[in-house]
């Protein structure tokens, strides 16, 4: 299987995830379902059922972030010296051309780690990959779901 790039904090927060589901939330569910199978007949069983379907979510995680995490190759974003072009783990700040848009930040990360909630772009996403190779002041366009976006380059760093 090939290598996952990985930020070192991205790489820390999925080993934080792995560790809390073995140790909190598996033991949790497995509690769950033994106080569900002691309330009887199974097949009608609801919260035993629940119980079961959320065992196999914790499993199917813990199995995706172990994959992940073997195959990682971490990268140490702060010790990257690429100046003003944007890489794997760059921070960029984009300001949109179309009227009143304000400044958006992404952190530029890989697939595993990537959380929009965070403000942190997959590198497989079409933004990322707009990005890449780009420098400060650079425009970039490229094909949203909703249509054209086009976004100059504002900063660059690397945290």
């Amino acid at each position: 299987m090939s290598q996952i790039p990985l930020t070192r904090q991205g790489a820390e927060r999925l080993r934080a995830e792995l560790e809390r589901l073995k140790k909190v939330e598996r033991p949790a569910v497995i509690e769950a379902i033994a106080e569900a199978r002691a309330h009887g007949d199974l097949k009608e069983n609801a919260e035993y059922h629940a119980a079961r379907e959320q065992q196999g979510f914790i499993e199917g995680r813990i199995q995706d972030l172990e994959s992940s995490l073997s195959n990682a190759r971490i990268i140490d974003v702060s010790s990257l010296n690429a100046g003003t072009k944007v890489v794997f783990g760059a921070t960029v700040t984009l300001l949109e051309e179309a009227e009143g848009a304000d400044e958006i930040t992404w952190q530029i990360v890989g697939d595993p780690e990537a959380d929009v909630n965070e403000r942190r772009l997959a590198i497989s996403a079409p933004l990322a990959r707009a990005l890449i190779g780009k420098e400060e002041g650079d425009v970039v366009e490229f094909q949203a779901p909703n249509g054209t976006r086009v976004y100059e380059i504002v900063e660059v760093r690397y945290e």
